[in-house]
């Protein structure tokens, strides 16, 4: 059933990206600064940057819990204690290294494949990746997040016209698509001058602000806050968001590329001819008891959904699916034995 649309009070989702040196720590905190003024309760910060957030405290009054390890289940643990804490505004510095984990993660199990197929060991990996993103999420408070960015130098005209190397932000380092579950992102540079690439608000798209800070985080807060009450998400636990499962029918790709896309068709049709087989592999019974576990379907359709259908996904899957017809008929044979 269709009902009129209402804008509710919302939470902020926020990510602030730049090289290092953008000040992405500083104005972090004073963003959660200002919004937690308004609201008369206390910053919290989970720091993986070895203590750098503490750094400001004499100017910034917060609540930290310095992260020795940067696993997701520690970032997860963490954001849990402070949503039980009561704490509103969360400040998270920063997100690039739970991205490192995973990565880190990825190698480890590639290098102990007998196929050295990273496509494979993604698919173990990304459930992960996929419980942390729901975790910010479903977060029961403001969140103020900063990423690391791939860092590039360029020659440019530095003071007085006189040409000097200049550090330039690249992409945030994170998991791939990871802009689009915040509402507001913001690319710091070099000069601490913020663009604002992405804007739910639709107040500040395209702006360009020199050192965001307490005034700022204001005025997202009056415009978060001008909407109807909404019931408060229930805090996440650390393993209680878990990926959705699908049925064998389901095991398509969800696909999210354009219609004017430039993936080749014969591509798409040879990749759609193998994830069909894919999905006969993965869903094959004998007498009503199927050869892979659930788990195991939904670590081979998280794989698909990671595959590109281009020219290297297309080989991925092709070596996918060669692993897979090897696997089931050797536990055909160990069932028959």
């Amino acid at each position: 059933m269709f009902i009129q649309a209402e804008r509710t009070q919302l939470y902020l989702r926020c990510a602030l990206f730049g090289p290092s040196g953008s000040g992405k720590t500083m104005s972090a905190l004073r963003i959660a600064k200002g919004i937690a003024s308004n609201i008369d309760n206390r910053v919290a910060v989970i720091d993986t940057e070895a203590r750098s957030a503490s750094k400001y405290a004499d100017r910034i009054s917060f609540d930290v819990e310095d992260l020795k390890r940067k696993t997701i289940d520690d970032y997860i643990n963490a954001m849990n204690e402070a949503a039980k804490a009561g704490y509103k505004v969360l400040v998270i510095d920063s997100l690039s290294h739970a991205w490192r984990e995973l990565t880190e993660e990825v190698d480890r199990i590639t290098q102990a494949s007998n196929s050295k197929n990273s496509v494979l060991s993604w698919g173990k990996v990304s459930p992960k990746q996929k419980r942390f993103v729901e975790a910010i999420l479903n977060y029961p408070g403001h969140i103020i997040a900063t990423m690391r960015s791939k860092t590039e130098w360029v020659i440019g005209e530095g003071k007085n016209g006189k040409t000097a190397p200049e550090k330039l932000g690249l992409a945030p380092e994170q998991g791939k698509g990871i802009e689009y579950e915040f509402d507001f992102l913001m690319e710091l540079s070099q000069q601490h001058i913020a663009v604002i690439s992405k804007d739910r608000t639709g107040k500040f798209q395209d702006e360009t602000i020199e050192k965001p800070g307490e005034d700022f985080g204001m005025a997202l807060y009056d415009w978060l806050s001008g909407g109807k009450v909404e019931t408060p998400v229930v805090p996440v636990g650390a393993n209680s968001v878990k990926p959705q499962k699908e049925t064998a029918a389901q095991v398509k790709p969800k696909n999210d590329t354009p219609v004017n896309s430039s993936i080749n068709p014969d591509l798409k049709k040879q990749g759609d001819g193998i994830i069909k087989e894919i999905g006969a592999i993965i869903t094959t019974a004998n007498d009503g008891s199927p050869y892979f576990s659930e788990d195991e379907k939904e670590e081979a359709r998280q794989i698909i959904r990671d595959t590109k259908l281009d020219e290297k996904g297309l080989s991925d899957l092709k070596e996918f699916k060669t692993f897979l017809t090897d696997e089931l008929a050797k536990r055909e044979t160990k069932k028959a034995a």
